[in-house]
């Protein structure tokens, strides 16, 4: 059966070289890209993954450093994609040692869970970002892949969604969840469109059919840890009542995807999901996944922007 999945031009076989975009693309090669290493490495970032923190030493790991280095390494891809750069592409190689060597045996990968609170893996998905930074390592890797044809990045974190494939789902023992920030939806997509393996795409599909029923995946959660969801540690923006729209309408999870007729809540994880959306309902030929779509680009469109 021939594939439907969405083919546009690959990024490799653009070029931009004058116009508005031509001196910006020049300046992140140069500056940018260098800088936020360069961040990284000065603010403990780096140095997190030897995996060498105690209680009481500084820098202690944050639950999403590892997306914040993920996001480096795929710009310095597609930059090296276009612009082969020795030393930049050295210090990817020396990240993806370090990632490697703090995988787990079962291919778990988070730097914040293997060193500060190991016994609580999935245990809060709604807040502590573990899928979140998965979704941003498993683009890094294909970026990585794409931009220079080694897979050992992208091998170590299929291994990794494997791993989260084997923990939720609505199986008996599994966790019937999904992220609590939304990304890694639209990774998988972008998996299933290398590899062409349906398993990658029925599992962005769950993240985003689970997304938003009751009862509250973030309750039972919640629960499960001890806590009363009505009674939330977090304040503010964290709690479940924050917004009119619903309990979980921060986290576009307070109706199920295609029940939602308007743009809710954190407008990074909205546009992730939105996204995510689109790709699945194109890669499923889904008409009605395509409805619900288009009802929220015209709240967006026409209301929140």
């Amino acid at each position: 059966m021939e594939s439907t999945a969405m083919k546009p031009i690959e990024w490799k076989k653009v070029r931009i070289f004058e116009g508005f975009w031509g001196p910006r693309i020049e300046t992140n090669r140069k500056i940018t890209i260098p800088a936020i290493y360069a961040q990284l490495r000065n603010s403990g970032r780096l140095e997190s993954l030897r995996l060498q923190w105690k209680p009481g030493m500084p820098n202690k790991p944050h639950p999403y450093w590892d997306s914040d280095i993920a996001k480096w390494i795929e710009a310095a891809s597609y930059s090296l994609a276009m612009h082969p750069d020795p030393e930049i592409e050295t210090a990817v190689e020396q990240i993806i040692d370090l990632y490697a060597q703090g995988q787990w045996a079962d291919g778990y990968i988070n730097t914040y869970f293997t060193v500060v609170e190991p016994s609580k893996r999935w245990t809060n998905v709604y807040v502590m970002h573990e899928l979140y930074c998965a979704g941003h390592l498993l683009e890094a890797s294909l970026a990585y892949y794409l931009a220079t044809g080694r897979s050992r990045f992208l091998d170590m974190l299929i291994r990794f969604i494997h791993h989260i494939e084997e923990r939720f789902g609505p199986l008996p023992g599994q966790i019937k969840g999904y992220p609590g920030h939304e990304e890694l939806e639209l990774a998988l997509v972008r998996l299933y469109r290398l590899t062409l393996e349906q398993r990658y795409l029925n599992l962005a599909s769950y993240f985003i059919e689970e997304r938003g029923r009751q009862p509250y995946f973030f309750e039972l959660e919640a629960r499960m840890r001890g806590e009363d969801p009505d009674h939330s540690p977090y304040k503010e923006i964290l709690n479940k009542n924050y917004l009119p729209a619903g309990p979980y309408a921060l986290f576009q999870a307070h109706l199920p995807v295609r029940e939602q007729k308007t743009a809710e809540g954190h407008a990074v994880r909205a546009m992730y999901l939105y996204a995510a959306m689109a790709d699945l309902a194109k890669d499923t030929q889904d008409d009605t996944l395509v409805a619900a779509c288009e009802t929220l680009w015209k709240s967006v469109t026409r209301k929140r922007m």
